[in-house]
């Protein structure tokens, strides 16, 4: 089995003994958990993604032509993404992981901060949004502002788990995987030399992942004071946010890849087989 599919084998096993202990929550509360935290926004920002499928083959999205948006949009069809998340969540988020998170988030404070999360992650065009987070980024490291230290702290306490390089790796490996399988692509390397191709550079992955989080950060929550910034720092912190945290990644990562390999399997009738 791949790397991701065991890391959430285990993870989701661990949360399957939380839930013999505590009742699992219910399709309304999580339908409501979905919307207080913005889970649903970020989930429904999964189909941007769609727009590095074509790089990763080597080919350009316009090559497609119109039917490009038509197929990204039935396969990253976002009721399914939607369903899929409350299907999981269901099983492993106990009542009182999601009661804490959603009291959090429910707060004025907490309120605002998804608003700000949410419009960050459906933006379109992603160059504004890059060069003011670099920029801002820029001048708070000139000033030493201590901004940046509770940036990094947050952006830690959100990924605890350290997936996000490990997931991103597993996403691409099997949505290659899939365009082969699919005809899409023909792969010059089997999967364990590409998977150590993808480890070499895993070094320069994490640190610009490190990096583009901070410029994230800095983007997102610039119109909030430092004091509010640390509060929601260390809200993340909590052991209880964090597990919650840990689990939403796991979902939103597997829900990725699964919606890349159907990709994979649809763009079979668009694109003629290529060399990669």
């Amino acid at each position: 089995m791949r790397a991701l599919t065991n890391y959430l084998g285990t993870f989701f096993a661990v949360c399957f003994l939380a839930v013999s202990s505590a009742a699992a929550a219910d399709r309304v509360k999580l339908e409501a958990f979905l919307e207080v935290t913005g889970f649903d926004v970020a989930l429904e920002s999964i189909k941007l993604s769609a727009r590095s499928a074509p790089q990763m083959l080597g080919v350009d999205a316009q090559d497609f032509g119109s039917e490009w948006k038509r197929l990204t949009d039935r396969v990253f069809d976002v009721d399914k993404m939607h369903d899929m998340a409350l299907d999981i969540l269901g099983q492993t988020l106990t009542d009182d992981m999601l009661s804490h998170a959603a009291d959090f988030y429910a707060s004025d404070l907490g309120q605002r901060l998804v608003a700000a999360e949410n419009a960050s992650h459906m933006t379109e065009d992603d160059t504004v949004k890059d060069e003011s987070g670099t920029a801002i980024l820029a001048a708070l490291r000139s000033i030493q502002s201590t901004r940046v230290g509770h940036y990094e702290r947050m952006n830690a306490a959100s990924d605890s788990a350290g997936t996000a390089v490990r997931a991103l790796q597993e996403i691409q490996v099997r949505f290659l995987m899939a365009a082969a399988g699919a005809g899409v692509i023909e792969l010059r390397m089997d999967e364990e030399d590409m998977r150590a191709a993808l480890a070499s550079g895993e070094k320069e992955l994490r640190a610009t992942l490190k990096e583009n989080g901070l410029e994230g950060a800095a983007y997102t929550y610039q119109s909030f004071s430092d004091d509010e910034v640390l509060e929601y720092t260390e809200a993340l912190e909590h052991p209880v946010m964090r597990r919650v945290y840990d689990l939403m990644n796991a979902v939103q990562f597997e829900i990725m890849a699964n919606r890349f390999e159907a990709l994979a399997a649809a763009m079979a009738s668009l694109q003629p087989s290529q060399e990669l």
